[in-house]
């Protein structure tokens, strides 16, 4: 087992607290660190090594001319949630970068969008054994419904600090 990185001593730092506290002192934490993410109120509801799960209400500041969730928004939780369970595990002498987006709009989206992504072990052990490296990170995105609006592909990147 490999050292947990920042982001991951950050999330358990919050376990510590008492439940009633421990969300929201995680989306403050987040918020003031991804400035978009806390502009636009993306909620965490879980965040492990190996899952994460992120949801985005529809709020005014986040919809588009026809009252739903902008595609900028749809797309904000999804990057979110796959980035952020990729950021649990790569190592802290690396940095983690979306490589490729691509996001197809099938369906309107009715109310919050509700993003949860997830990494395989092995990919897991990829990110923390290889010097720099992509991985797809398989992520869904399902509105109130409980239906897709987008289908979404995320690849992550990391690569060695700069110096």
């Amino acid at each position: 087992m490999t050292k947990p990185n920042r982001l991951a001593k950050a999330v358990a730092k919050t376990q510590s607290l008492p439940s009633f506290i421990q969300m929201p002192a995680l989306n403050f934490a987040l918020r003031n660190t991804v400035k978009l993410v806390g502009t636009c109120k993306v909620d965490v509801l879980k965040l492990t090594n190996q899952e994460s799960i992120f949801k985005l209400e529809n709020r005014k500041k986040v919809q588009n001319h026809i009252g739903t969730i902008h595609a900028a928004g749809m797309a904000l939780v999804a990057e979110t949630a796959t980035g952020m369970v990729v950021g649990m595990n790569v190592p802290d002498d690396k940095i983690p970068v979306i490589k490729s987006m691509n996001i197809n709009y099938v369906k309107r989206a009715v109310g919050a969008l509700t993003a949860k992504a997830n990494l395989t072990d092995e990919q897991i052990d990829n990110i923390l054994n290889t010097e720099k490296g992509e991985v797809n990170v398989a992520v869904t995105v399902t509105d109130e419904e409980g239906k897709e609006p987008i289908e979404a592909q995320m690849i992550w990147a990391w690569t060695p600090k700069r110096r």
